[in-house]
């Protein structure tokens, strides 16, 4: 079958694979019709990370089930799904008190597990996900990214009729702005520098759209807070300077959610540091999307909203390719030659 096999730093190949079989009895192996682009899979692929050589990269998608093992049930050949692509030990303390997103052996196919830049992939049965004929592939494929952010969300004490400042437009950003809203946020303030990226914010659905190239952030935040600040502020740009910038934001006991990575060092002003001090701020780190029980409400939740057409990932889809495109769009990404939201790739077209 067709695949993108990583080798090495910024050695993403396009080349044929072994399509996988069934091995275990609760196996399930998933024609992928829709598989996307993470920002964890750009930053393994610049710099790397915890990988095997030439395995299959990728791990948000979405399909059709074609083959399942003997002990399968729930799940049938035709069935049209999404996968969670998280695996977790069950053995460690985190895990036995079912805060799986905490494992100590936590990792994610694409990495140690053959992932899904493939023409098929294989789950275990309980890293399926239905999903209902509402839900086109597309939008399946971003099932997982979205499960994210309101494990984030899920980690504040946001009431119905809070201000929510978003900081970083990206993927993440795009749907934290509509699960802001979908928690009750009465008015959603989207932050970036690039005006392109707050058009597809207000198309997807924030009051506010601030660029904070134009004046700081914080203090364009304050005129429109009247001086107190949000009560909610979003880190999904996962950049050393808006992780410092972000503190500047809530109001006097707000929170601080860090969805994103910058996978760098971060050295934070003292003006931004104090703010974490002087106005008492609750600050939240929030990794991956499970739960228990397995995989957590944030998927069941997810597929629910996209139903409904609440949670609209039509704006952030900027690329539609297919799979033998992936060694040059991955590059062109790292050296910023275009612009580039969700990426999906379509296996079975090439």
């Amino acid at each position: 079958m067709r695949s993108l096999k990583l080798y090495g730093k910024q050695d993403l190949r396009f080349e044929e694979a072994d399509r996988p079989f069934i091995e275990k009895p609760d196996d399930v192996i998933i024609k992928v019709k829709a598989v996307g682009i993470c920002g964890s899979d750009i930053s393994r692929y610049r710099k790397l990370g915890p990988y095997v050589e030439g395995t299959i990269f990728g791990h948000e998608f979405a399909g059709e089930v074609v083959e399942v093992g003997p002990e399968v049930t729930g799940i049938k050949v035709g069935d049209r799904v999404a996968g969670c692509p998280t695996f977790y030990c069950g053995k460690c303390e985190s895990c036995k008190k079912g805060e799986l997103a905490r494992c100590e052996k936590l990792h994610v196919m694409g990495a140690f597990y053959p992932g899904a830049y493939a023409e098929f992939a294989k789950l275990p049965v309980e890293n399926i996900i239905s999903i209902p004929d509402t839900v086109d592939f597309d939008t399946a494929a971003m099932i997982e990214p979205s499960a994210v952010v309101v494990h984030g969300f899920d980690r504040t004490n946001m009431q119905p009729g809070a201000e929510v400042a978003v900081m970083g437009c990206g993927n993440i950003g795009l749907l934290a702005v509509q699960w802001a809203k979908i928690f009750g946020a009465k008015t959603v303030y989207a932050i970036d520098i690039d005006d392109d990226k707050l058009v597809i914010a207000k198309e997807a659905g924030a009051d506010v759209l601030i660029n904070s190239k134009e004046q700081p952030a914080h203090e364009q935040i304050m005129e429109y807070t009247n001086g107190s600040g949000v009560d909610v502020a979003i880190e999904s740009a996962g950049s050393p300077i808006t992780s410092a910038q972000v503190f500047a934001l809530p109001k006097k006991g707000g929170q601080v959610v860090f969805m994103g990575i910058p996978y760098a060092d971060i050295t934070i002003e003292r003006f931004y540091f104090e703010k974490i001090v002087r106005n008492e701020l609750t600050v939240l780190g929030s990794w991956n999307a499970i739960t228990g029980p397995f995989p957590g409400k944030e998927w069941s939740t997810t597929v629910h909203y996209m139903s409904t057409g609440q949670i609209n990932v039509q704006p952030i889809i900027s690329h539609r390719l297919q799979l033998r495109e992936g060694p040059e769009t991955f590059n062109k990404i790292i050296n910023r030659d275009g612009i580039f939201g969700k990426v999906l790739f379509y296996p079975e077209l090439g």
